[in-house]
Formats: C-alpha cells, structure tokens, sequence
C-alpha cells in the first residue's frame, strides 16, 4: 500500500515503525556514543519523518521538535506533531524506555497517532485504529514519574492514594505503559511541549483513558507556543479523585 492511500492511523503507525528501526539500526553501528548519540539518531529519525509526511500529506502542517517551526501551520486544520526520538537520553543510554512520536492533531485535538517503542523486545507500535482492552487494575495504584524529577504533584497524590511510584524514562513510555496496563497513572507537571505528548494522548484516549491537563481543563494543540506545563493520563476511573487532590494541593 502507498503512502497516498493510507489511512492517516496506518501512516502514523507505518512511520513510527519505520523511523525506529532506523534508530535501532543508528544506535547499532557503534559509531556513536551517548549525547552523540541522541544527536545522530533525532537528526536522522526527523530527516525521515519529515520528508516522509510532506510527500505523503503535502497539504497539512508539520511540527516537529527538531525542525525550524513554521508558524505558517497555526492557520491549519490538519497539523501532523512529531517527535523523532522522546527519550534522547535514554536512548543514547541504551536503555528500552523511549518513544517515536507521530500524532494528528485536528482543529487543535490529538485525534490520530502511533507511538513506537523499538527498545522492547520485538517492538512495538501503539494506534489510534488498533485498541486492545484495558487490564484490570491493581488495589494500590501505580504513578509513573520521571527517573530523575519525580513531579511533586504526583508525589503527594501518590502518597495520599497510597499509591506506588514508578520511575520510567519518556513521556511516550510513560503513557503507553498505562495503555498497556504496567501502571495507572501518570501525572506530570514538570513541563513538555506539544511533541511530547500529542501522539501518546490521541493513542491513551483512544484505548479509553482520560487525557486532561491537571486542572481539568482539555488538552489543545497547534498553538502558536507549542509548551504544555502539565497533564493527566490516567485509568478513567482514577481522573476524578486524582483532579480533586491536585486542586487541593494548591
């Protein structure tokens, strides 16, 4: 199948598979080492991806962590929002928790995406158009935060749930690992950018998680400053309880 007939959950997910393998096989050569590493591979994933979604969607925008930002997209309904490698660090580590990030966003909601994760074993893409059930959910639930930041928000609402914390690299890990059932909640508030988190909140939400800022409020994506200080992915049936402590703590 070309890329022009494709739906765009099949190029998303075809792309992020795609741009880690490249990775994998960047980090393979060994000609590079850490920080050199984590350059090499964003450069080399972004060159693809980049090139990739402008000759198969010419007509959209395209925001990318490692390109130059056009603020020409801010007047497009159809925005393509990439990360090349979530995780640099990680991956030039040699570590599995990190992500490839290729999101949709429509009228400023993250309505299409993949999110590979080629350090597991075998792989693995998550989509929009492929969505497995949700596990059961253990008593005690587990918060994802950051290995070397935990954010203090999901610090103390952990402890009052008297719940457990789990440090993880990427914020695309992170949010896959609810998906797939490796823990509950993830609940930042260190701040990201649009990159981070596009992609891994249209797959969440289309596996049936609450996707929100940590205020409630609803995620929007194209603007003209792509930061986003905060937000909650989470098992549905924590969002309210976790929202409520938040708004306590201020």
């Amino acid at each position: 199948m070309s890329a022009d007939t494709m739906t765009d959950a099949a190029l998303a997910a075809h792309l992020a598979e795609v741009a880690g393998r490249i990775l994998l096989d960047v980090r393979a050569s060994g000609m590079f080492e850490g920080k050199k590493l984590g350059k090499a591979g964003d450069a080399t994933a972004n060159e693809f991806l980049c090139h990739a979604l402008r000759a198969a969607r010419p007509d959209d925008g395209l925001l990318s962590e490692e390109e130059k930002d056009d603020t020409a997209r801010c007047s497009m309904s159809r925005v393509w929002i990439v990360d090349p490698v979530d995780g640099t660090r990680e991956y030039g580590e040699q570590r599995s928790d990190w992500a490839v990030h290729v999101g949709l966003s429509i009228d400023g909601v993250a309505t299409v995406g993949a999110v590979a994760l080629p350090g597991l074993d075998g792989g693995k893409v998550l989509r929009t158009d492929a969505v497995t059930p949700l596990k059961s959910a253990p008593d005690k639930p587990r918060f994802l935060v950051s290995r070397t930041r935990p954010a203090k928000e999901a610090t103390a609402v952990c402890e009052t749930m008297g719940g457990e914390l789990v440090a993880m690299g990427s914020a695309g890990a992170k949010a896959m690992a609810v998906v797939r059932g490796e823990a509950e909640i993830y609940l930042h508030s260190g701040g990201q950018y649009e990159w981070d988190s596009c992609a891994p909140v249209a797959v969440a939400a289309a596996h049936g998680l609450h996707c929100s800022r940590i205020d409630g409020s609803s995620i929007r994506y194209n603007m003209a400053d792509p930061y986003l200080p905060d937000l909650l992915i989470c098992r549905p049936e924590y969002a309210e309880r976790v929202l409520e402590l938040v708004a306590a703590l201020d």
